[in-house]
């Protein structure tokens, strides 16, 4: 084992509120593993991070949709580093479009990044944390997943599932030493927010209460709290970090 830090595996940790997580998790003593999909842009986004002094932080490539990959994954990285304490699973992508046009190949592709790899990764990393009497799992959905939106049934689908999938691991682990919880944030000044058109990017900021946009560093404090050994009484919840643009 080359890493005495406990070990807290981001996946999406290369995105825009992903990075923000293993950013915050790295400050926190954490041996922080970055999950990715586009191996060029991760490796210029270790150099980032390894400029701004964030040394322990590496990255893995891990199929999240692939239930093998995943278990082999999860293997590497507890040889290299030691057994994955914390999972943050960030990772997500959305094929737009109402239910009338919708092909089948947006909706397995929504549902199998970001729901079907929450499974694969929980399933990885479960036993693990069984036999150490510890863990944290973190499970990023989204405001969608609480209300619905046009346009993204497959999306809204998947977050949703995963608070279920949240709640009942909590019950199964919830004297085990291990806590499962959700985040569920509104919209955050990511790129992809950024990108919108500045008249759309207002007409959505006018329907947050607080008049603003999320920040990932926001979201990443929050991540970090549940992360923490202190934080042991908190399981099963979803946690709305929202602005006040969905109270429920």
């Amino acid at each position: 084992m080359t890493n005495q830090a406990p070990v807290a595996w981001v996946t999406g940790g290369t995105g825009g509120i992903g990075s923000a997580i293993c950013r915050s998790l790295a400050a926190d003593g954490y041996q922080v593993v970055a999950g990715y999909h586009n191996p060029e842009k991760a490796k210029k986004w270790l150099e980032a991070q390894k400029a701004d002094g964030y040394d322990n932080i590496v990255l893995s490539g891990i199929d999240l949709t692939d239930y093998d990959a995943c278990v082999a994954g999860v293997k590497e990285i507890s040889e290299a580093h030691g057994p994955v304490s914390v999972l943050v699973n960030c990772a997500g992508i959305t094929r737009d479009g109402t239910m009338k046009k919708m092909t089948p190949e947006q909706w397995h592709e929504v549902i199998d990044t970001n729901l079907n790899s929450v499974f694969n990764t929980c399933r990885s990393v479960i036993e693990g944390m069984l036999e150490n009497g510890y863990g944290r799992i973190i499970n990023i959905s989204s405001i969608n997943g609480r209300k619905g939106q046009f346009g993204q049934v497959n999306y809204a689908a998947a977050k949703a599932g995963m608070h279920g999938l949240t709640m009942s691991l909590a019950q199964e682990t919830a004297t085990k030493g291990i806590t499962v919880n959700t985040v569920s944030p509104g919209y955050i000044a990511t790129d992809m927010i950024n990108n919108i058109p500045e008249k759309v990017r207002e007409a959505i900021r006018e329907t947050i209460p607080v008049k603003r946009y999320g920040t990932p560093e926001e979201i990443a404090r929050l991540v970090t709290f549940l992360a923490d050994k202190q934080s042991g009484f908190i399981t099963g919840a979803n946690v709305d970090i929202n602005g006040g643009q969905f109270m429920g």
